[in-house]
């Protein structure tokens, strides 16, 4: 049974679903409020730190996917210049870098406007998505950043997609 069909019946609250999908992907989850939830997803090269939330106040559905990096304050410039040619390539959420809290950040909003409900296979395409673009990057940020190589050559690494399952 796919899991829209599990659905099909009722409007569920879009933090029910990304909790059933916490459980049945098997990812630890803390469910915050009514509103949000936080879970941890393995990845291949780490485990993202996952949150959504939902407003209603905009109903937005919002996504943060994180996960730390202790860039050396010299090379910020050449990492937030690789961030843009990152975000040239993402068409579904972008990357920023919180240098305070030295957290490499995923976003995306999920807008429902109109009363609009998000199923189950696109909440969990959302955190599909999440997990393999910061896959996908993740090597080229750790090539800039430790490796000396400029956000061109970066890049390199992350010409392709990445491929697997979050």
């Amino acid at each position: 049974m796919a899991l829209s069909d599990q659905y099909l019946e009722e409007e569920i609250h879009p933090i029910d679903i990304v909790e059933h999908l916490a459980e049945y992907n098997d990812w630890e989850f803390d469910r915050l409020g009514d509103d949000q939830i936080a879970m941890a997803v393995e990845g291949q090269w780490r485990t993202y730190s996952i949150t959504l939330a939902w407003s209603g106040f905009d109903q937005t559905l919002r996504l943060v996917c994180t996960f730390e990096m202790e860039p050396p304050a010299e090379k910020h410039a050449l990492l937030y210049e690789l961030i843009n040619a990152m975000n040239d390539q993402c068409w579904a959420g972008a990357f920023t870098f919180w240098a305070e809290q030295k957290l490499m950040v995923y976003r995306y909003g999920l807008i429902l406007s109109g009363d609009q409900v998000a199923g189950p296979d696109q909440i969990d395409t959302m955190i599909s998505t999440a997990v393999m673009s910061a896959e996908r990057y993740y090597p080229a940020m750790q090539l800039l950043v430790w490796a000396d190589r400029s956000p061109s050559e970066a890049m390199q690494v992350a010409i392709a997609e990445a491929y697997g399952r979050a």
